[in-house]
Order: structure tokens, then sequence, then C-alpha cells
């Protein structure tokens, strides 16, 4: 009997051993590359002590958006309108989800960001915005809820090599211990670049272009979606998702994003209709 509790003590040492002998290797490798790689702000490149992050000068820039806000759109008023009161937009235009949450305004330095993850070949940059994602949308965030993102048609994900709201569904996810299902909703069709469209020419571009998959649905038995994209322009591209999902069987989506584009809110750069 002692010669087996001396073995059992033995494997036990020998696993806690090799889970240090792990650490210290994951931590020598990051030394490794940040001697080779030092981080820089992901804004301007100026040096960082650590990755994935803005000089404070850059940071500066982001415009986040805080309360008081409309409660549906989640667009940011300028005084205290009263609880529950929304926006013109929300009342003239009443959106098919509930609740659309975002970090922070569609400006200069959210348009650098944004473009670096979605053109540039920079996944990891979803590590930072979803930092803040998951703050904004911390009241639409819960048990209850499963992180649904916006997915590109399939010859446009080849192209780009991955899906950047994908991205930051995971990144989000790993923050927050929300479950992540990707697979529910798909783009059935190839549509246009939204870049340069009126309002009205988005929406029709894409009407009808999302389906929801049969048996992602079945095993979503019932929990409240939260669609995540980088950036909600005119809203057309979620809504469109939203009225998929509910034609399929989900009760209520929420909307969680990076950036928002409010016109008029930070000058021209603003205004320039995003992606």
């Amino acid at each position: 009997m002692e010669s087996a509790g001396a073995v059992v003590k033995t494997r036990g040492g020998g696993r806690g051993l090799g889970r240090r002998l792990g650490r210290g290797l994951r931590r020598a490798g990051r030394i490794v590359l940040d001697l080779l790689y030092p981080p820089v702000c992901l804004g301007c490149e100026a040096a960082l002590a650590d990755p994935d992050a803005l000089c404070a000068t850059c940071f500066r820039q982001l415009r986040p958006i805080t309360p008081p806000f409309c409660p549906v759109l989640g667009i940011p008023f300028e005084a205290d309108l009263g609880a529950g009161m929304r926006s013109a937009e929300a009342m003239a235009d009443p959106p098919p989800f509930a609740r659309a949450r975002a970090a922070v305004l569609y400006n200069g330095m959210a348009r650098r960001i944004v473009g670096q993850l979605k053109y540039g070949d920079r996944p990891e940059l979803a590590r930072f915005c979803a930092r803040l994602m998951a703050a904004a949308g911390s009241e639409i965030l819960g048990e209850d809820a499963v992180l649904v993102p916006v997915p590109l048609h399939r010859r446009r994900r080849l192209g780009r090599r991955y899906n950047q709201s994908a991205e930051l569904a995971r990144a989000v996810a790993a923050l927050t211990g929300v479950a992540v299902a990707p697979g529910l909703l798909r783009r059935t069709r190839p549509t246009r670049q939204q870049v340069g469209l009126t309002a009205q020419a988005r929406q029709r571009n894409v009407a009808g272009a999302f389906a929801v998959d049969a048996g992602a649905m079945n095993r979503l038995r019932g929990r409240r979606v939260v669609l995540v994209d980088d950036v909600v322009t005119t809203g057309a591209t979620v809504k469109a998702a939203t009225r998929a999902l509910k034609r399929a069987g989900v009760a209520r989506v929420d909307v969680l994003s990076f950036a928002r584009v409010v016109i008029g809110a930070d000058g021209p750069e603003a205004a320039d209709l995003s992606p």
C-alpha cells in the first residue's frame, strides 16, 4: 500500500512539474517573441510594454460610447433625456432587434483599427476590440446569451482568410465566457461592398442574404442571440440578419459591435459611411 501511495505521489508530482515546465516554456517563448517583435501601438506603432494596446495619445483619440444613449440603438445623447427615452431614429424606424451596443464612435482612430482588422490581415486586433466591447455590452451579455458573428459569404472569406466578426465574437467569448455559435447564421449569396451605398441601397443589398442552419437552431434551445459585427453604420446588415433569425424562431436578438457610425458626431470622418 505504501509503495502504491508513493507511486501516486510521484505521478502527481510529475504532472505538476510538467505544468510548471509548460508555463516556463510559454513565458520564455513570449520573451523571445517580444525581443524579436517588440509590442507596438496599434495606432501609431510606438513602442509599448504590452501587446494588443494603444499608446495614451492614440487611446485618447477613441470616443467611447457611454450613457446617456438611446436604449434601443445605443446612439449617444448630448444630454440625459430621461429614463427610457428613445432616439428619433429608433422611434421613426423601430429595428427588429431589441438593443444595439457599441464600444466607440466610428472616427479616424476607430477606422484605422477596423481597417487593419478587416483588410490588413491582423486578426489579433480583435483582442483589443473585444476588451472594449465586453465592457460596452455588459448589459446584453449573460448566461442566457449566445454570440453569433455576422457571416461573410464563403467567396469573400476565402479571399480575406478569416471573418473579422467571428474573430471578435471568439475574443469576446474568451473574456466573458458567453458561448459562440459561428454556424448558426450563414450568408446565402455574395453581396456588394456596402462602402459608398446609400441607406436604401444598403438595405436592398443585404435583403434576403442570410439563412439559419436548422441543426444549429435546434441546439440553440431558445437562448437569446447577440449578433457581433465590427461596425454598425445604417444597421442594414444587422437588421437583415435579425429578420432571418426571427423567421427561424429566435425570440430575441441584440447587437454588439466595436464601432458605431453616428452622423455628425465626430466630423466628416464619422459621416463617411463605413464598410
